[in-house]
C-alpha cells in the first residue's frame, strides 16, 4: 500500500511531483495544465518518469530546505553522501519581473566519497499517447513525438549524456546538473549556471516566506501550507489551483477522479482570503485582477471554476490508455462541473473583496471595477438565491435547495452592505438590508432539522453535512448559538470518525462516501474550538497534523482506517483550513498568555 509520499517543487508556472527516493514521477510543462511530460503517478508502466537509481545498501532521506520550495533528497551510504536538490527557478530579474521559465533543475551536490548512481530517464510526452523518441545531440538530450501532438522538451547535464540516457553507473566526484527545458536554450547551461539558479530561488522563497508572520505555535506548518499555497498559485493571470493533479482517487479502485489543475473561484477565494492575512498581498492583488478579467460584462453571470488563464471551457475527456492511479481509471483531463451552478461562490467571492477593500480602501487598485462587480452579484443573488443548486460538493444530478449555498447568498449580501458601507453608497445599504434579512428568516426557518437538531445539508433533509460548519465561520450565527452548538455536536456523532470527517454520508451520484475529506476535518476542529471545546480541538488537530506525508503535505482526502493519504495532490482547500487552525490555536495562547500577565 502506497501513501501519497511527495514533495512538490515548481516556480507559478508549472510545477513536479518528487517521491520521497527522488524520483520525478508527475510533471507537466509549460505549465500546470499542459499534457504531462512524466506521468508514472498515473500509469507505473507507461507514465514516465525521472528517478536516481541507487543500490540498496545506500539510505535515502528527504527535507524542505526550510522556508523555500527546494527539495533536497539526501542519499548516504557510509562516506559515500550527495544530495539532490530539485526546483524550478523562480526569482526576481533586473526589470522588477520574475525570472520563471518552464524548466527543472536537479543540482547534484557532491558531499564526500565517491557515491554512484543510475538515470532512468523516461519522459512520455502528451500523457503517453504516442512514443516519445530520444536523441543524443551535441549539447542536449532531445525527446520529441513523431505521432499525434508533436512536443518536445530538452534535458542538458553536466554528466555523460549516453551513460544517463541508457542507465548506465555513474561515480559522483563533484557537484553535477540535470536541466530539463520546455525550450531549446539560447545559452547552453552549466554547473555555476545552475548552481545561481539554485542560490537565487532560496533567496526568493526566503523573502517571500518572512512576509508570513511568526505565531507562538505551528509556525513549521503554517510556513509550509503558504509555501504550498504559493506554489498553487499561477503567476501570469493570478488564478490559483485547486491542486496540482489530475485523478488521483478519492477511494482507491473507485471513479471519484476529477481534474482539479484549474482555478474554482470557491477555493481560489478562500485561498486568497487566508494568504492575505498572512500579509501576502500581491497574490490577492493578481487574483482581484483575474476575476476583473473574467468577467467582462456587468450581466454575465460567474463560473464556478475557470482555466488558469481565465478558460471558460474545460470539455472533460478520458484517456483510456493510462491505467491510473493504482489502477482507479478513469483517468480524465477537464472538468464538466464547469457547466455546473453552484450559488455560494458569490458570497464567497464578495467576502474576498470585502477583506480587500476593508484592509486596503485607500490603496486598492480597481476600486470602482469591483464597486461593479458588488453590485453585479447583488443583483445575480437577487435573482437566484430561491433556486435549487448543485452545491459544494458538485452533485451531479438533482439540484437542491442547500443550506450551505443559502448561507453564502446572505454572505453576499451581507459583505456586499459592508463594502456599501465602506464607499458611503448609502441608498444601496438602504435597498439591499431588506434582502439580507429575507434570506437569513428563510435560513433560520428551513436549514433548521428539529428532529434532528441540527442544520441540514439541504432543507427539508435529515442528512448532515460538514460544510454547514461555515455558517459561523462567515458570520451566519454566532458560537454561542445553541443551534450552531447543537449542529457542531450532531455531526461529531454522525459524521466524525476519530476526529476524521466524512462530508456527508448520504448517497450521491457514484454510491456512499468511503473516505475522509481533509477541509472538513479542519473544519470541524476549528468548530469545536469556537464553541469552547478547547481541549479536544487541540487533540483532534494535532493528531490530524500527524496523518500529512513526511514533508507535512496534505491531499484532498484521508482513508478513515489506514490514515494513507487520497485525492488530488497537494490540496489548496486542506492546507488554507490547516493555516486557519493553527492561527486561531496560537492566537488563543498569545491572548491568554497575557491575560496571565495582566492578573
Amino acid at each position: 500500500m502506497e501513501n501519497l509520499d511527495y514533495g512538490i517543487v515548481g516556480n507559478c508556472r508549472s510545477a513536479a511531483l518528487v517521491s520521497k527516493t527522488g524520483s520525478i514521477d508527475w510533471c507537466c510543462l509549460p505549465e500546470f495544465d499542459s499534457p504531462s511530460v512524466f506521468a508514472k503517478l498515473l500509469d507505473k508502466n507507461i507514465g514516465g518518469s525521472f528517478e536516481i537509481l541507487v543500490n540498496d545498501d545506500y539510505t535515502i532521506t528527504q527535507r524542505y530546505k526550510r522556508d523555500t520550495a527546494v527539495l533536497i533528497t539526501t542519499f548516504s551510504k557510509g562516506g559515500d553522501v550527495f544530495e539532490v536538490h530539485d526546483f524550478m527557478p523562480r526569482y526576481h530579474k533586473d526589470n522588477g519581473g520574475y525570472h520563471s521559465p518552464p524548466e527543472l533543475i536537479r543540482y547534484f551536490k557532491h558531499i564526500s566519497g565517491k557515491p554512484r548512481f543510475r538515470v532512468k530517464y523516461e519522459p512520455k510526452l502528451d500523457y503517453a499517447q504516442n512514443k516519445t523518441e530520444n536523441y543524443i545531440k551535441p549539447d542536449f538530450i532531445a525527446s520529441l513525438t513523431k505521432n499525434g501532438r508533436f512536443e518536445t522538451v530538452f534535458l542538458y547535464t553536466s554528466f555523460d549524456k549516453e551513460r544517463a540516457l541508457y542507465g548506465e553507473e555513474i561515480t559522483l566526484d563533484d557537484h553535477g546538473y540535470f536541466l530539463l527545458s520546455y525550450n531549446e536554450k539560447i545559452f547552453p547551461p552549466s554547473v555555476r549556471s545552475s548552481y545561481l539558479d539554485l542560490e537565487r530561488t532560496k533567496v526568493y522563497w526566503l523573502n517571500w516566506s518572512s512576509k508570513t508572520p511568526n505565531y507562538k505555535k505551528y509556525n513549521k506548518q503554517i510556513s509550509r501550507s503558504a509555501v504550498t499555497l504559493k506554489l498553487l498559485s499561477y503567476d501570469r493571470s493570478g488564478a490559483v489551483l485547486a491542486a496540482a493533479t489530475t485523478s488521483l482517487p478519492e477511494t482507491i479502485g473507485e471513479v471519484r477522479n476529477w481534474d482539479y489543475r484549474f482555478c474554482w473561484i470557491r477555493d481560489a477565494s478562500m485561498v486568497i482570503k487566508v494568504v492575505t492575512e498572512l500579509g501576502h498581498v500581491n497574490m490577492a492583488k493578481r487574483y482581484l485582477r483575474f476575476i476583473i478579467n473574467i468577467i467582462p460584462h456587468k450581466a454575465e453571470k460567474l463560473q464556478i471554476m475557470y482555466g488558469i488563464n481565465g478558460e471558460k471551457k474545460l470539455t472533460e475527456k478520458t484517456l483510456e490508455h493510462l491505467e491510473g492511479y493504482e489502477g482507479s481509471k478513469p483517468v480524465r483531463i477537464g472538468n464538466a462541473a464547469y457547466l455546473q451552478k453552484q450559488n455560494d461562490i458569490y458570497g464567497i467571492l464578495m467576502d474576498v473583496i470585502y477583506q480587500q477593500l476593508e484592509r486596503f480602501s485607500t490603496d486598492i487598485e480597481n476600486g470602482e471595477e469591483l464597486w461593479t462587480i458588488t453590485k453585479g452579484i447583488v443583483w445575480i443573488v437577487s435573482q437566484t438565491w430561491r433556486e435549487p443548486d448543485k452545491g459544494i460538493w458538485e452533485f451531479r444530478t438533482e439540484d437542491r435547495h442547500f443550506t450551505f449555498s443559502k448561507v453564502l447568498c446572505w454572505t453576499a449580501l451581507n459583505r456586499a452592505i459592508k463594502v456599501a458601507q465602506i464607499l458611503g453608497k448609502k441608498h444601496k445599504i438602504e435597498k439591499w438590508k431588506p434582502l439580507e434579512e429575507e434570506i437569513w428568516n428563510d435560513i433560520y426557518k428551513n436549514a433548521w432539522n428539529e428532529k434532528v437538531g441540527a442544520y441540514t445539508q439541504s432543507y427539508g433533509s435529515d442528512h448532515l453535512d460538514a460544510s454547514v460548519l461555515l455558517m459561523e465561520a462567515y458570520g451566519c450565527v454566532d458560537a454561542k448559538d445553541e443551534r450552531f452548538i447543537r449542529t457542531v455536536k450532531a455531526i461529531e456523532k454522525e459524521l466524525s470518525n476519530d476526529g476524521l470527517l466524512y462530508r456527508y454520508k448520504n448517497k450521491d451520484d457514484f454510491g456512499l462516501p468511503s473516505s475522509s475529506f481533509t477541509v472538513c476535518s479542519f473544519w470541524f476542529v476549528n468548530s469545536l474550538f469556537k464553541i469552547g471545546e478547547r481541549k479536544k480541538a487541540k487533540e483532534f488537530f494535532e493528531k490530524l497534523l500527524s496523518y500529512s506525508n513526511h514533508l507535512g503535505l496534505f491531499s484532498e482526502d484521508i482513508d478513515f482506517k489506514s490514515k494513507r493519504l487520497l485525492g488530488n495532490f497537494p490540496q489548496a482547500y486542506s492546507h488554507l483550513a490547516l493555516i486557519e487552525c493553527a492561527i486561531n490555536f496560537s492566537r488563543k495562547e498569545s491572548e491568554e498568555k497575557i491575560l496571565e500577565s495582566m492578573s
